[in-house]
């Protein structure tokens, strides 16, 4: 196929995405890139030619690098897969409040046991202790650092 034609199926990808959200996600990205990777495009110019279509939504030359060395080794799945490792934490107002809750019902309670009821990294309940609430453990009661009337 040859460049317009590539252009051409690009500029078509690109006109039928819906709203005003018309950059490519990940796997329409990729996918796109194993094409050209399949007709034998080097990576350079893969992506001149995603420069030339999406201009600012554009992936970078080290995205498109990747991908095509990926390809290369045989791997052409676009989707992205699930990688093991520890899964994300998220401070919310309702877990600072729970746990604000339960210091104030018993100052002896242990990290451990807040963390297990509560569901949470004994890192993180640490962290917002130490950092939302200003507390820290003295003896064997958690007490604010400055003991202000809360």
């Amino acid at each position: 196929m040859c460049r317009i034609e590539s252009l051409f199926l690009l500029q078509r990808l690109k006109e039928n995405m819906p709203g005003d959200a018309r950059d490519f996600n990940n796997t329409e990205t990729r996918a796109v890139i194993n094409f050209f990777f399949l007709q034998g495009k080097a990576p350079m110019e893969i992506h001149a030619i995603l420069i030339e279509t999406l201009v600012e939504h554009a992936p970078s030359y080290t995205t498109v690098k990747n991908l095509v060395a990926q390809f290369k080794r045989g791997d052409f799945s676009i989707c992205n897969v699930p990688r093991p490792g520890r899964h994300k934490t998220v401070t919310t107002l309702e877990i600072i409040d729970q746990i604000h809750e339960l210091i104030l019902e018993d100052r002896r309670i242990s990290t451990k046991s807040i963390s297990q009821q509560l569901g949470i990294s004994r890192e993180r309940f640490e962290s917002i202790i130490h950092e939302d609430f200003d507390m820290r453990k003295l003896s064997t009661k958690w007490v604010p650092k400055c003991l202000k009337t809360d």
